[in-house]
């Protein structure tokens, strides 16, 4: 079962049907043979509240592939039925399609008369009239004791002339269905909707199955079908691989990455009749193999586009022993296994598994995991220890809440598969947020029929994974030169990556992990990219400098002219960007030894900033400070010196102390400007001009950052946040940064030598689930506003690793 019977029900649902009306088993006996959907709706206004206040289902009506179903049902509006009724389509062309409703004649045709054109028509020996609503036309006859509509005067006359006959299989199901708001009934073999929206495949073709009666449940954020899919037992069809056979607990879950995208699971009680199956529905004779005659499960994983198959198993040694003899290489401190037959999994699991090589593969307990790329099982191999999988998902836990436990076929995915789908068939279409939301399916294997399950439902925020797992990893063509960074994307409104390698190639990276573009620099870049919005229209560009050059990009990684300034020299500091009054009239200093160049947002020197050289060397990029509403523009010299201007450059605060700076910054800490110095004196500088002195106990490369009110100290292996200390393990550690987001403070250092990132709240008390593992400063965002942060850091030397803190 796939998306493909959800879109089918979404074609129905998105007009307004009609009708109220006594189950007879002879209502049946008028719909058109020709009808590949029918709607079975018991309550009328049920039904159409529920669609309008269905976001899924009202944000599909006026796709251009569903606008021709809402047009022709649009005369069914002025009918107030009070009884049950049908509703059939039946295919004009690829879109289009002709209406048939069927109902008592206690309906009110009095509500039509204003739409009568005053046309009747007779035609062997059936009375019609003719009624119209925009351009569209609509023919009633009767039939007593039921009253006939359709947008075909042809169908009409076909079904009261006896010329249809419908299969038998729906009037098993409809008399089994109960009396829920509406009914669909569908048969994907003549369903010339389902099969020009969606592309054919080994799963779904075109004598798959005969009815399928599903049951509409929705709310505001889901919609769920749940029903009776039959097969047409003398056609050999893909269901058939599953008869004689019943569900097993699906596996595939407990293995799965965290940030899986989507999972398959095939599941019997028997191998070899699975197999027996599967060689009649193939139309071989092949012998059946009996080597895999412990497997009870074949499933395959979709994780960053990437697919991997899973062979769960109650014995795992007669396939380690087969596969042994396709072993390319063995290396016992690895447990990847390279294969040289990667077709294994094609020839013995066709139509299950299609064009897949099986190139790598391991054993997790009793689970043989296949990939084709080994990124693919390293991620498979450090979620599964880690913990990190997908039946811990607040996704995976949402959907198994209407889920039974087993299933024939088994599929949960995420948004993506569903957007991509409606992206590119609904033309003209609303934009769905999705966002939130999964799909799931399930067919639970009977006597001669299946158990059916769908969902589209937004994802149970109640329910946490509390987890912080890798989401996904990048790896780049050379070594890091700079620690990534979180940016704007300006269109999506999420966050994406920023980093330059050792080879002066920048790279902008997506939200899930995609390479957007590489640009290659004449050198390293200094510090942190800064993001501005030079036109003030929204759309955001890079500043920054490298050794040599101040340089602004845009989003696609083209130069913004004039902003490509080069220095005799180079030895520029980080970029400084000032913006006085929020207003983005920017002010960028690139300071140079002794130079100081201001320039506006037209890359023109600002006039009448006087600070155009110090005295000294500056050492640091220049630091804007407001205190009160004044503004202080903080400069460290290399002779000691702290200059602490106005914003034309001129003294604002007198500093006469020489300070031997450490590697920190200055920073701003209860309206004082703070700095330590080499021998772990902190000193601040208040606006008036006085100075205080502290002594810290401290080794000289100790790490500072502040807030206004929050003073972050790092100390060997101990880190102070406001005044509250916390050994960690012994190691090398950078300096503490703090994140200010969602009005949390977040204190994150990193342990370089073990590799380990710790985080912190204000009270120094551990985030959960940390530390975990990275080799770089981090930077800390919600990249995709779900609210749930992620952090990005250095991974090995040449890749990048981005966690989800759930």
């Amino acid at each position: 079962m796939k998306l493909k019977i959800i879109i089918g029900l979404l074609t129905i649902c998105c007009f307004s049907c009609t009708n109220k009306q006594q189950t007879k088993t002879v209502i049946l006996d008028y719909l058109p043979n020709r009808a590949s959907t029918v709607l079975k709706i018991n309550d009328y206004n049920s039904l159409t509240s529920s669609i309008k206040n269905n976001d899924i289902l009202s944000s599909l009506k006026n796709s251009e592939q569903l606008k021709s179903f809402y047009d022709a049902s649009k005369i069914l509006n002025h009918i107030q039925p009070n009884t049950k009724g049908l509703l059939a389509f039946i295919a004009k062309d690829s879109i289009k399609h002709n209406y048939f409703y069927i109902t008592k004649d206690s309906v009110n045709l009095n509500n039509l008369d204003s739409l009568y054109t005053n046309s009747t028509t007779s035609s062997n020996n059936i009375n019609y009239k003719k009624y119209k609503v925009d351009s569209t036309s609509c023919f009633v006859a009767n039939s007593k004791p039921f009253t006939l509509f359709s947008s075909d005067k042809s169908l009409i006359a076909d079904v009261l002339g006896n010329n249809t006959k419908i299969d038998n299989n729906i009037y098993k199901l409809y008399n089994a269905s109960n009396n829920k708001t509406a009914t669909l009934y569908t048969r994907k073999n003549s369903n010339t909707f389902l099969k020009n929206i969606f592309p054919i495949d080994s799963l779904h073709n075109n004598e798959n199955t005969n009815w399928i009666s599903l049951d509409i449940n929705t709310k505001q954020n889901l919609l769920n079908l749940a029903g009776i899919t039959t097969t047409n037992d003398s056609v050999t069809n893909f269901l058939s691989l599953f008869k004689n056979t019943k569900a097993v607990a699906n596996r595939v879950q407990e293995y799965a990455p965290l940030q899986t995208e989507a999972i398959t699971s095939y599941t019997f009680t028997n191998y070899a009749t699975f197999a027996k199956n599967r060689l009649e529905y193939l139309g071989e004779e092949t012998k059946i193999d009996s080597i895999f005659t412990t497997v009870e499960e074949i499933a395959i994983i979709t994780t960053k586009s990437k697919k991997a198959v899973l062979l769960q198993t109650f014995g795992a040694d007669n396939i380690d022993e087969y596969l042994s003899t396709f072993k390319k290489n063995i290396s016992t401190d690895n447990p990847i296994v390279a294969l040289n037959n990667n077709t294994i999994l094609s020839a013995l699991f066709s139509p299950l598994v299609n064009s897949f090589k099986a190139n790598y593969y391991t054993i997790l307990g009793n689970a043989f995991i296949f990939t084709e790329e080994i990124e693919t099982l390293q991620d498979i191999i450090s979620n599964y220890k880690a913990g990190t999988t997908f039946n811990k998902t607040p996704l995976y836990k949402s959907a198994t809440e209407t889920m039974a436990k087993q299933s024939s076929v088994l599929q949960i995915s995420n948004s993506k598969k569903l957007e991509g789908i409606i992206a590119s068939n609904f033309t003209k279409n609303n934009k769905l947020k999705l966002n939130n939301y999964f799909y799931a399916s399930q067919l639970v294997a009977d006597a001669n029929f299946y158990h059916t399950n769908i969902t589209v439902q937004k994802i149970n925020t109640k329910t946490e994974a509390n987890t912080t797992a890798p989401i996904f990893t990048v790896q780049l063509d050379n070594d890091l030169a700079t620690n990534p960074q979180f940016v704007k994307n300006h269109r999506t409104n999420k966050k994406e990556i920023i980093v330059q390698d050792i080879e002066n190639n920048l790279y902008l990276i997506s939200t899930d992990g995609k390479v957007l573009w590489k640009k290659q620099l004449d050198s390293k870049i200094q510090g942190e990219i800064t993001q501005v919005d030079l036109y003030k229209n929204g759309r955001l560009q890079f500043a920054f400098t490298t050794n040599n050059q101040f340089i602004i990009l845009d989003r696609n990684g083209e130069t913004v002219e004039p902003f490509s300034i080069t220095y005799d020299g180079g030895n520029l500091n980080d970029l400084a960007v000032f913006d006085y009054e929020n207003n983005k009239n920017y002010r960028f200093v690139v300071t140079q030894d002794k130079k100081v160049f201001m320039y506006n947002s037209k890359a023109k020197i600002v006039d009448g900033f006087t600070y155009t050289e110090a005295s000294g060397s500056i050492v640091r990029k220049p630091k804007h400070f407001v205190v009160g509403n004044k503004d202080y523009l903080v400069f460290m010299l290399e002779d000691g010196s702290l200059k602490i201007l106005n914003r034309v450059g001129k003294v604002r605060v007198k500093t006469t102390n020489k300070i031997a700076f450490s590697n920190n910054d200055v920073v701003l800490f209860k309206n004082k400007f703070t700095v330590t110095d080499t021998t772990a004196i902190l000193h601040q500088i208040a606006t008036n001009g006085k100075t205080a002195a502290t002594k810290f106990n401290l080794i000289k490369d100790h790490g500072l950052d502040a807030t206004t009110n929050t003073l972050v100290l790092m100390d060997q292996n101990t880190i102070s946040i406001k005044g509250k200390k916390v050994s960690l393990d012994l190691g090398m550690y950078s300096k503490p940064k703090i994140f200010y987001i969602n009005n949390k403070i977040y204190v994150s250092v990193t342990d370089l030598q073990n590799q380990k990132i710790y985080l912190f709240d204000s009270n120094a008390a551990p985030i959960q689930n940390f530390p975990v593992y990275g080799s770089s400063l981090i930077d800390l965002a919600d990249i995709d506003n779900d609210k749930k942060l992620e952090l990005v850091a250095k991974d090995l030397d040449n890749s990048i690793i981005v966690y989800k803190i759930n």
